[in-house]
């Protein structure tokens, strides 16, 4: 993506520049809220017809300022593919601040594994610790699940099917405390 942005001559300004000024314009939006309003900011890479998208990589280059510059509590993030990267940026969130990983595809029908997710959990959680010089515990208090961009992120949807989703769904509201995880879980409410 970064290349095509240096590529593209009608861009004006670097990609460091275009994220200053989305920061600023997104805290200057929420300058004025109340103290006890908890905001969250999704960062998607585009889920279109087929599941295609426009943009993909870590958030190594941009976990910095994201995580400290972004007045924002809460980061909901893809983690459900490759194209996102490792968690090593998470080393670089603040101990005021949440992410919520995106473990649960909505791209297709396959199932994720309960046991390969929180496995990624707990390596989120040690990476976000060992930034912090915290506990894995502790970072787990900090860390959610959810699907990685909701169901219905196009109007032409994703390649998954009405089984698949209600299948998703079900995965999503599973009580994962008791398969041994001391996190937290998002349920979908617009299904």
């Amino acid at each position: 993506m970064l290349a095509g942005w240096r590529e593209d001559k009608e861009n004006t300004k670097t990609a460091d520049q275009l994220l200053d000024e989305y920061i600023k314009l997104y805290n200057d939006a929420i300058s004025q809220r109340p103290s006890d309003m908890h905001v969250g900011v999704h960062l998607c890479r585009g889920n279109f017809v087929g599941s295609r998208h426009f943009s993909e990589g870590g958030y190594d280059k941009i976990a910095t300022k994201l995580f400290n510059d972004l007045d924002v509590n809460t980061y909901y993030l893809e983690y459900d593919t490759p194209r996102s990267g490792g968690f090593e940026p998470l080393k670089h969130l603040p101990k005021n601040k949440n992410v919520i990983l995106g473990l649960i595809t909505s791209k297709f029908d396959t199932m994720e594994d309960m046991d390969e997710m929180k496995g990624k959990v707990y390596q989120a959680a040690d990476t976000i610790a060992a930034g912090n010089n915290d506990t894995q515990k502790e970072a787990l208090k900090r860390l959610g699940v959810s699907p990685q961009c909701g169901f219905a992120s196009h109007s032409s949807g994703n390649a998954i099917s009405r089984d698949g989703l209600r299948m998703k769904y079900g995965l999503e509201s599973l009580e994962l405390e008791h398969r041994g995880l001391e996190f937290f879980t998002f349920k979908n409410t617009h299904m």
